[in-house]
């Protein structure tokens, strides 16, 4: 650990000020040290207050890459940019490089893309970040970190306070409990709800593993809707203010690297993903390469297919663009 990480862990367990002499006698460093690690904390975003006891933790930690790292319960180091064109594009540069467990963190994206090369929108105040991992497991369960992915930005959202739900495959959207029974959305036809994110997984791998995984996500956090294409929203227009994006992010990435942790724990993303699902239940139509599938989604089945009751019988769909129908009157 850091001397910066260090000093925000031994503020952060007092409750009053601490001072530079205590400080450095706890953390075995020099009182020029402990200076410069102050310094170099406020220039990253950490609002350390000096009062004449001594040093004080800041109130925020602050949307920084030290900000979101700071406490994270997940095995990822946090790479933070004000703006970059793409936090995929940098994942996949990383593992090129070789690296592993890194979460690319950005405040705005300048070339984002969504599934089937669809424009996102990525301005500042959204989350936007991308995880690089190399998972051993076979590349037939790769979908299912996509999955996860789609769990882990859904819990997160509640946690904000905001009732999201997940549309087959990745999409995160406002209510809808799958039911079929509450009148859609008429600003966001075919979904069920506004949507709130997206999730976009590239992989590289052999027949039989996964070399290295990113999965990407987008959440439209503390945006103005208007400034968003249609039938999207924000979690700050949801719950009538904004939200913390640093702990939003945190969460996101601990419940992320909580359900993919092992074998085992990828085994539990299915039933999450059910729970939290507005698609089962519902009438759905499904374009897929082989053509359309139009009937109701009664289950999800690994590693992530849509099981469709059609009048021809039941048919599982492993990709497409799914669209949820109004139930007939």
């Amino acid at each position: 650990m850091d001397t910066r990480r260090a000093l925000l862990d031994a503020l952060a367990a007092d409750d009053g000020p601490v001072s530079g002499p205590a400080l450095a006698e706890s953390l075995g460093v020099s009182r020029a040290a402990v200076w410069k690690a102050v310094e170099g904390l406020r220039e990253d975003g950490f609002a350390v207050k000096s009062t004449a006891a001594g040093y004080v933790a800041p109130d925020e930690l602050g949307y920084s890459g030290p900000g979101i790292a700071f406490g994270l319960d997940a095995p990822y180091s946090v790479e933070y940019h004000d703006w970059i064109a793409s936090t995929n594009e940098r994942a996949r540069e990383l593992a090129a490089e070789g690296e592993t467990d890194v979460a690319v963190v950005a405040d705005e994206q300048t070339g984002s893309r969504g599934r089937l090369d669809r424009e996102w929108v990525a301005p500042s105040g959204g989350v936007w970040l991308s995880v690089l991992t190399r998972p051993d497991v076979p590349t037939a369960r790769a979908p299912l970190f996509t999955l996860a992915a789609a769990v882990a930005t859904t819990d997160a959202a509640r946690e904000a306070g905001v009732d999201a739900r997940i549309k087959w495959p990745n999409d995160v959207l406002v209510g809808g409990d799958g039911s079929g029974s509450e009148v859609p959305d008429p600003a966001a036809p075919g979904r069920g709800g506004p949507k709130l994110a997206g999730i976009l997984t590239e992989m590289e791998g052999e027949a039989d593993r996964v070399g290295w995984l990113v999965v990407g996500v987008g959440v439209n956090a503390n945006l103005d809707p208007e400034t968003l294409p249609a039938g999207a929203t924000s979690l700050s227009a949801e719950r009538g203010g904004p939200i913390d994006r640093r702990r939003f992010a945190a969460t996101l990435l601990e419940r992320y690297a909580e359900l993919t942790a092992s074998p085992g724990a990828l085994d539990e993303v299915l039933p999450a993903w059910r729970e939290r699902a507005s698609t089962l239940g519902r009438r759905v139509r499904v374009d897929t390469a082989e053509g359309v599938v139009e009937g109701t989604a009664v289950d999800v089945t690994e590693p992530g297919a849509l099981v469709v009751d059609t009048d021809e019988g039941r048919r599982r769909v492993h990709a497409g663009d799914c669209e949820h129908l109004r139930d007939a009157a």
